[in-house]
């Protein structure tokens, strides 16, 4: 991915790369030649401090111009780099995962943006000679200027490094925890970048006819953005805004600064972010025709969208004059690139993840009653960072990636019309009557059925006569009081009314008031629920279903 960088500051050097908001409000920015002389110098650094595979750079910082820059110096001189999420350090919990992460790793080095608030984590788990750059904020240890590496001459010894670079390099690690709790270092090699790149490239026609405008907030150590996002800009030599904002309630309004000011030719969000988002383009006219202005295609991942705001969303664009904008999805993981099942067409309706991308070969295998995919490809992973038992487990005997997800025909037996997901393996379960329940498509119908009045849903009662959930609740449309419990309980009461059996029919559940938990794995930072989390650690409230609780909202209220 640096050769494109590269490729593009020769062509075009004064060309936008990347942009991020500054303290005064306005838009700093990079471009591509000023990009590859930072990416050079830093390169040269890193190899100056003895950085390597077996030291590689550990990056405590949210997505910016200085965290692309540190990542793709540490790349372009075949040096790992490990983007961590910055809750990690900052949590009020005993620091436990980053520990793990800096056990797996042996960092040679930390960089902390603006170090200040990172420093009680970073002593708490680092050697004391161990180097940090920043931007402000360093103490306590060797400390390097961000600007000063920048400015690092690139000699010989960088220039060797540069070119010894290669398909199997290591060019950083992601961490993924799935079902386990426990953090993975995924190794992600150069040649998987590439490769993922192009099969994007052969899917999404339309960004070889013009550079992407990307505005986007979602997290760099998490392969959505940080590889296919983040890679896609520098391989097409597009522009790559980075929302401040997020998809909350409060943090909407910045995403929705940027967008008033930026409009982008493909746009990626969680469900709940298009839902916040839709709130705000249905009432600024204005706003929703700079949105859509030259928008090419919609992106929605993370879970799975609610026909209600599928709807939504597709009423938007048609009003905007956009009635075939494709609003898609996908399925990959951090172990596939990502990039390895994807649509581009406009469907009618959400859910479809579509066919296998060029290179990948998409394995179904029977499990449960279900079909698990199994995939192989040129972006697939080798396996875990000095962690054999566990990469050998991920692959089945003729070398494919066990995804560990179960998929289904969306036309039966026609595989050119796409699939479905159809569940996690390791979230279903058993009822006492022996009855497996799919929890995926389950949580996704009940979502469906409560009409935007919550935002998610963890379904609960393996071993039990029934079913019960936990709700996620959606704040703004639900509100409070013995309306919204009324309300709540006649949606429940109609969605078990079209149940087909005791496998999908919920018959109490309760809100969630304490919000999902990131330190105890219950949501990752993009907003993905972990369902088995979330039963592990509210294993008091998953009990409260099965009781005379007054919180609990039966289907009998409506």
């Amino acid at each position: 991915m640096t050769d494109r960088l590269l490729h593009w500051a020769e062509l075009d050097p004064d060309r936008l790369w990347i942009a991020e908001r500054a303290a005064d409000g306005t838009w700093r920015r990079m471009t591509y030649g000023q990009g590859a002389q930072a990416i050079r110098g830093v390169g040269a650094g890193l190899l100056a401090s003895g950085l390597s595979a077996e030291r590689p750079l550990l990056i405590l910082s949210g997505n910016s111009i200085a965290h692309a820059v540190m990542t793709l110096g540490a790349q372009i001189v075949g040096v790992p780099s490990a983007a961590l999420s910055p809750a990690y350090a900052l949590s009020g919990e005993d620091r436990g995962k980053l520990a793990q992460v800096v056990a797996q790793l042996t960092p040679g080095m930390v960089f902390a943006d603006h170090a200040a608030r990172y420093l009680p984590a970073i002593a708490a788990t680092l050697a004391p000679d161990i180097p940090l750059v920043c931007l402000s904020g360093g103490g306590g240890r060797p400390v390097l200027a961000f600007d000063a590496l920048c400015r690092t001459e690139w000699g010989a010894e960088a220039h060797a490094a540069y070119q010894a670079v290669g398909p199997q390099t290591v060019a950083k690690f992601l961490f993924t925890s799935g079902t386990t709790g426990s953090p993975k270092a995924v190794i992600q090699t150069h040649g998987m970048l590439c490769a993922n790149q192009t099969m994007v490239e052969l899917a999404y026609d339309f960004l070889a006819e013009e550079p992407p405008v990307l505005v986007d907030w979602a997290p760099w150590n998490h392969t959505a953005s940080g590889n296919k996002v983040f890679n896609m800009a520098i391989q097409h030599g597009g522009a790559y805004y980075i929302d401040d904002g997020r998809p909350t309630p409060d943090g909407i309004a910045r995403t929705l600064r940027n967008l008033r000011e930026v409009a982008p030719t493909w746009y990626f969000n969680v469900p709940l972010g298009f839902q916040h988002l839709i709130e705000a383009i249905e009432a600024d006219e204005t706003l929703a025709a700079h949105f859509f202005s030259r928008l090419r295609m919609l992106m929605y991942a993370g879970a799975g969208m609610s026909q209600p705001v599928w709807d939504r969303l597709s009423a938007l664009a048609r009003k905007h004059g956009r009635p075939d904008l494709p609003i898609v999805s996908g399925l990959g993981a951090t172990e596939t690139g990502p990039f390895a099942l994807y649509h581009a067409d406009r469907k009618e309706g959400p859910g479809n993840i579509g066919i296998p991308a060029v290179g990948v070969t998409l394995k179904l295998v029977p499990q449960e009653g279900k079909l698990e995919a199994r995939l192989k490809s040129p972006s697939i992973t080798p396996g875990y960072w000095r962690d054999p038992g566990l990469t050998a487990q991920a692959f089945d005997e003729e070398g494919f990636y066990k995804l560990g997800d179960a998929l289904r025909f969306a036309v039966p037996g026609d595989a050119s019309a796409g699939f479905v997901f159809d569940g996690r393996l390791a979230e279903n379960f058993k009822l006492a009557s022996g009855t497996w329940v799919t929890v995926g498509p389950l949580r996704t119908a009940l979502v469906d059925a409560m009409g935007g009045l919550i935002s998610d849903a963890v379904i609960a009662g393996e071993g039990r006569d029934d079913l019960r959930a936990l709700l996620v609740p959606n704040w703004a449309a639900l509100g409070g009081g013995p309306e919204a419990r009324a309300l709540l309980a006649r949606r429940l009461a109609d969605h078990a009314a079209r149940a087909t059996g005791s496998a999908s029919r919920i018959v109490a559940a309760m809100v969630l008031v304490e919000p999902l938990n990131f330190d105890r794995g219950e949501v990752t930072d993009k907003g993905s629920v972990n369902q088995r989390a979330v039963l592990r650690e509210r294993a008091d409230l998953v009990a409260a279903l099965w009781s005379d609780a007054p919180d609990v909202i039966r289907i009998e209220e409506a």
